[in-house]
């Protein structure tokens, strides 16, 4: 069983899939909505020729259509009443869309399916949940708001790339489409850089991932993942020096022991006179102080299933 599924796969017995056929239309519907034939028969441990016929049947019964991608054809799940069964109808993985946007959804589905036992958190509101239950508020959670006849409104965690969380840490997905530079994944990182430092800040380790495609993304994530672990060097050793993160953990300790009269921080600096000359040179440091790591560990994934796919 896939932990993270929560048994929604049941709910695609109504349309004649069990087993391991409802587990893999559970997976692409809530990670990607689009799927290639080698990723299919890989997960069935099926011939191509009868990966072929179980596309044909889903898209005889028009719950699915072939669509091209960059020189390559792959099935997209659009059926509104598979989707509302997975209790995702809401998705927009259903819709078409650019190469770029499909071939990130085909990579992040790549990476969920290698990684099954990871706790997956696919929909918006499972990310934007997950996060609230361990007191991170919204405001930190990564948002863009679309603009339209009907008002505004704001999606958490656009991108819908994969998240996974449990009590051993948090783990991130980057999913990179074949950009030409290192743009996207850095402003990836900024608007998840407030959340990776709340989760840290309780303890809860992150790792990012990158998936790609060719070596020369291969290279680039690398080299940006590698700077977000180890930000600052000299001589190619970490600086000693405490941290801007450290140093505002120090400055947050004095001052609720101040506020809260706590002889056990008052007394590691002799007296409130001593708690207020340490909370001055501390706010001193700041300014200066080397950045501190964003995040914990990161892998960078290469996919090898995505290459000439065609049915």
């Amino acid at each position: 069983m896939i932990a993270h599924l929560k048994g929604r796969e049941k709910a695609l017995e109504a349309f004649g899939w069990t087993g391991r056929e409802a587990e893999w239309v559970a997976l692409a519907c809530l990670h990607s909505g689009v799927f290639t034939r080698d990723q299919l028969s890989d997960w069935l441990g099926i011939h191509r020729r009868s990966a072929r016929r179980f596309i044909r049947d889903m898209t005889d019964r028009r719950m699915a259509s072939m669509d091209r991608l960059a020189g390559r054809r792959v099935c997209r799940i659009y059926a509104r009443a598979v989707y509302r069964a997975l209790g995702a109808e809401d998705i927009r993985h259903r819709r078409i869309a650019s190469v770029p946007v499909l071939l990130r959804r085909l990579l992040s589905l790549d990476y969920v399916m290698g990684h099954t036992g990871q706790v997956w958190l696919p929909t918006e509101p499972e990310k934007v949940g997950a996060f609230e239950a361990l007191g991170i508020e919204r405001a930190l959670l990564p948002v863009r708001v679309y603009r339209g006849g009907g008002g505004n409104t704001r999606r958490h965690f656009p991108l819908k790339l994969p998240v996974a969380l449990d009590a051993g840490g948090a783990v991130f997905v980057y999913v990179d489409p074949g950009h030409d530079t290192a743009t996207g994944l850095q402003h990836w990182g900024r608007t998840h850089q407030e959340l990776w430092g709340a989760l840290r800040d309780r303890g809860l380790p992150v790792e990012a991932v990158a998936v790609v495609l060719g070596d020369g993304e291969f290279d680039r994530a690398e080299n940006v993942l590698a700077n977000w672990t180890s930000p600052v060097r000299s001589s190619g050793r970490l600086k000693a020096s405490a941290t801007g993160r450290e140093i505002r953990r120090d400055i947050e300790r004095i001052e609720q022991g101040i506020r809260g009269r706590n002889e056990c921080v008052i007394g590691e600096h002799g007296s409130l006179r001593g708690c207020l000359v340490r909370l001055a040179e501390l706010r001193a440091e700041l300014p200066t102080a080397p950045s501190e790591a964003m995040i914990d560990g990161f892998t960078v994934w290469r996919s090898s299933r995505l290459s000439g796919d065609v049915f």
